[in-house]
């Protein structure tokens, strides 16, 4: 696919904004000024439907009537299929900066961090090296899960692993990652029941911690994760598990 990377327009720029873990009011101020200055919202969606809760999380802070385009990816293990979507998108976007415009793309928590947003960065420098992107980073749902808990993420030198949870806890069973002062599973959803599994046996479960739709209306807390094992797995969920106890009184 070939774009026109040198228009009569001056082309415009891209902000990659991240809306945080769900909450409107912990979107970072310099976010909100930009997003009261571009022409145009860009988010992605699914290709079943057009939902967008970065949209929705943002919505308070976007200018009434400002035009709002869902970028539909494709949920398949197909490298092409998802390469050709993804080239699709970005040419989508390049389009309105080389017509001058300046453009926004809402993502949930931040845009680097386990983000639509770094494909649609990479493809589009690929399409265009000159292209003016600028990332805002956001607060991610576990900063604010951890804020919500009061539970210290690392102190002193201690370290954090971040882990998907998207095939489940596997990967805390190495012996690095047992290790690990604080780890933490992002997207645990339907492998909730593994990964809880999985810290019961490398002796994590006592000091975990599990948060459902993190900073939302509807917010839950399971300090218990043998219950979260046992509830039907809900989409926004993560888990905390700390190597010891962060409250304990040490000798």
């Amino acid at each position: 696919m070939k774009h026109d990377t040198n228009p009569s327009h001056q082309q415009g720029a891209l902000y990659g904004i991240g809306v945080g873990p769900g909450d409107p009011d912990l979107i970072p101020v310099k976010a909100v000024k930009i997003l009261q200055t571009v022409d145009v919202i860009f988010t992605a969606s699914s290709t079943k439907n057009e939902h967008s809760l970065a949209v929705r999380v943002a919505a308070p802070h976007l200018p009434q009537g400002i035009p709002v385009h869902n970028l539909p990816f494709p949920m398949s293990r197909d490298r092409e299929t998802v390469r050709a979507a993804w080239e699709e998108n970005a040419g989508r976007v390049l389009g309105h900066l080389n017509q001058g415009q300046s453009a926004a793309f809402l993502t949930m928590g931040d845009p680097l961090t386990y983000s639509t947003f770094s494909y649609l960065l990479r493809t589009l420098h690929n399409l265009d090296p000159q292209v003016s992107i600028t990332t805002i980073p956001g607060i991610t749902s576990y900063q604010a899960a951890a804020a919500a808990t009061n539970t210290p993420l690392v102190e002193g030198e201690e370290n954090l692993l971040l882990l998907s949870g998207v095939k489940g806890g596997n990967g805390i069973r190495h012996s690095s990652a047992m290790q690990a002062d604080t780890v933490v599973f992002l997207k645990a959803y339907k492998k909730c029941a593994h990964i809880v599994h999985s810290l019961e046996e490398c002796g994590r479960l006592h000091s975990s911690l599990g948060v459902v739709r993190c900073s939302f209306p509807d917010q839950e807390v399971v300090r218990d994760l043998s219950q979260l094992a046992q509830k039907a797995p809900k989409y926004w969920t993560l888990i905390l598990s700390r190597k010891k106890d962060p409250y304990a009184v040490e000798d």
